[in-house]
């Protein structure tokens, strides 16, 4: 019989020194970012120089400043081949301690920045004569594409083989029989595509990440800085701390909260998760669930509003659709996600008998809120901006002054000189990699347009369909938006997944917006989706805990995440505001059963309710989960009264 037991925050702070090496180590093995150069003597102040010098020039033209688009695109692209060679590590073991970067990353430097300024200077001409290009233009594309392949060999690893994939398809897709053959293409003009023209390195991808995707970064650093992560850790306990298996469920809403900021899933396990996973562990979870639980809390933060890890506003952009429409929309997902992982925990700690955090380990909730409350000012100011009509933009711009504003309410929480410097440069780092990712991003999209590989895509899912089948082209999409996602950014894999997928499931009859959404949370779910399962590893690394075994648990308590989009695939009225048809009220109602369905699964997979459930109970739950999941007055009155059933004969046995 096990026995609840408080845990005390003090048992396991003596290991997190330990745990933060542990976790440093398998960010530099997992995550490109943490393996940036430290260079010692002026580069490394020029370094910082510039990266304010980048931040100011972001801030101004993606707001009063006026440039013509391709120029911001190719900018942004100089600053951001620039850091990269200067920052990023030719290999993995390289010494990080520098004075000077090795002589090859000059040669990258100058051709990168050369290549792309002849760009800015020559666009316009070259745009006029229909995009006729000379010999020596071609050589300057070449340049530049090398360049860009390089950089993304050392951010982001698997994106730039799977964009060389995509970029040798131009050619080799000439011997391809049936749907994915063409005719073939000269070197010359995959170069005026990917390089001279708007649907390669300097298309969509660049696009976002010059503008969305910058910006709300640098104001998740701002708001890290301030001190709204302690706040969201302190609020969280003061909520669910106490609670039966509270450390989990602190992990839970935590590491939810600071993902839907920062947008990195994984970088998100390595800071929280050498809390969380300790204290779980200590609490009394096994270790691998311990792992799995924050591995699914921060990737769910890349789809829950209202930032969505600035995806959201990617999607809008894409949509031509105010934001506000969007972040509704997605209210569902998120919110079934999240509730079906804090009753796992729940559940799972009712069934080993596991109690909450020390009383005396829990702030109170008042003094957070009169301490720390005034942090939320940004978060107000931002979406308070977007619902005026103000573009995300300019309400990102006024939500970073609002939150240095806001710290200087308290003296504990004042950001000086010194704390916004740190801000400017972490905000402008985090943003390296993510932006080299949606430049070569732009190397598939420029291949896919090219070819019309979207199209044969979907002619080729239609053509196994055969008929109105949306459901078997959405499970087809389902594994196409894993795949293209695995170890990919969550902005990233989505611009990836929807130039590809979505064209499909429109065809297949979803609307824009759900396709959009579908593809979005598959691609993020592809963090836990074994066998490139990046969070569920880290997070593994951390608790110790068995990599394979940890993945699988991670999918387990993050499966209604792969289950929801189906049911509003072809059932708009799951999503508030999408189905112009429905009221208000029927999609509240249908969320609401939603949830219900979302208790039954949860319940019949973890093997508990009131008490511990025996099989015929467990099957009855998971077999009317689906009923509730779906809109409709019969399946509701059919699910609940399966739940009904075995809740009143646990109440009658639960002696």
């Amino acid at each position: 019989m096990s026995q609840e037991k408080d845990v005390r925050l003090e048992d396991v702070a003596e290991s997190k020194a330990e745990l933060d090496d542990k976790a440093r180590k398998m960010l530099e093995d997992k995550d490109a970012d943490s393996r940036m150069r430290i260079y010692e003597g002026p580069l490394g102040k020029a370094i910082i120089a510039l990266l304010c010098v980048w931040t100011a020039f972001q801030l101004y033209f993606t707001t009063i400043g006026a440039i013509s688009a391709i120029n911001l695109r190719a900018i942004h692209c100089i600053f951001l081949l620039l850091f990269t060679f200067l920052l990023f590590p030719t290999y993995k073991k390289e010494k990080r301690r520098r004075k000077l970067p090795p002589i090859w990353d000059w040669v990258f430097i100058l051709g990168s920045i050369g290549s792309f300024t002849y760009l800015i200077l020559n666009y316009t001409r070259i745009a006029q004569t229909g995009g006729r290009i000379s010999d020596m233009e071609v050589g300057i594309a070449l340049v530049a594409i090398v360049c860009v392949f390089e950089a993304a060999r050392r951010a982001s690893g698997n994106l730039a083989i799977l964009a060389a994939v995509f970029l040798a398809y131009n050619w080799f897709g000439a011997y391809l029989p049936g749907y994915f053959g063409h005719n073939g293409f000269t070197l010359k003009r995959v170069l005026i595509t990917q390089f001279w023209g708007t649907q390669g390195v300097l298309g969509t991808g660049i696009g976002v990440s010059a503008t969305y995707i910058f910006l709300f970064v640098v104001f998740g650093a701002f708001l890290k800085h301030s001190g709204f992560s302690k706040f969201i850790n302190d609020f969280s306990l003061t909520l669910v701390g106490r609670t039966s298996g509270g450390p989990a469920k602190v992990a839970v809403i935590a590491s939810g909260l600071m993902g839907m900021i920062n947008g990195s899933a994984i970088a998100n396990v390595a800071t929280t998760g050498t809390i969380t996973i300790p204290l779980m562990k200590r609490t009394g979870y096994k270790k691998e669930f311990a792992g799995a639980v924050e591995a699914v809390a921060s990737t769910g933060g890349q789809f829950t509003p209202p930032i969505m890890g600035a995806v959201g506003f990617v999607m809008a952009e894409f949509l031509n659709l105010s934001y506000t429409y969007v972040a509704l929309a997605s209210i569902t997902p998120a919110l079934l996600y999240y509730v079906g992982l804090l009753l796992a925990v729940h559940f799972e700690a009712k069934r080993l008998g596991l109690s909450g955090i020390a009383k005396e380990n829990i702030p109170n909730a008042m003094v957070v809120i009169k301490e720390q409350g005034h942090l939320v000012l940004p978060l107000v100011s931002l979406i308070g901006l977007m619902f005026a009509g103000f573009t995300p933009l300019y309400a990102a711009v006024i939500s970073i002054f609002v939150t240095i504003g806001a710290s200087w309410l308290r003296k504990d929480t004042r950001m000086g000189p010194a704390k916004i410097l740190e801000a400017v440069v972490e905000g402008a780092k985090s943003a390296i990699s993510v932006g080299v990712c949606c430049v070569i991003i732009g190397i598939i999209i420029g291949t896919v347009t090219l070819t019309s590989m979207g199209l044969n895509m979907g002619y080729l899912i239609l053509s196994i369909v055969q008929g109105d089948h949306i459901y078997l082209a959405g499970f087809l999409v389902m594994i196409m938006s894993a795949i293209l996602g695995m170890g990919v950014p969550g902005v990233a894999a989505y611009v990836i997944v929807q130039a590809v997928a979505v064209p499909v499931l429109i065809k297949a009859g979803a609307l824009p917006l759900i396709a959009h959404l579908f593809c979005l949370i598959y691609a993020c779910l592809s963090n836990i989706t074994p066998p490139v399962a990046m969070s569920a590893y880290v997070a593994s690394g951390i608790a110790d805990s068995d990599q394979t075994k940890t993945g699988l648990w991670a999918v387990r308590l993050g499966l209604i995440g792969f289950i929801i989009p189906f049911f509003f695939l072809d059932n708009p009225v799951l999503l508030i505001g999408v189905d112009k048809t429905a009221t208000l009220w029927e999609s509240l109602w249908s969320i609401f059963t939603a949830l219900i369905g979302t208790f039954a699964l949860v319940a019949g997979l973890e093997g508990w309710i009131i008490r511990k459930a025996g099989v015929i109970e467990r099957v009855i739950l998971i077999a009317v989960s689906p009923l509730l999941l779906f809109p409709g007055s019969l399946t509701d009155i059919a699910g609940i009264a399966g739940i009904a059933a075995v809740c009143i004969f646990q109440w009658m046995r639960r002696k």
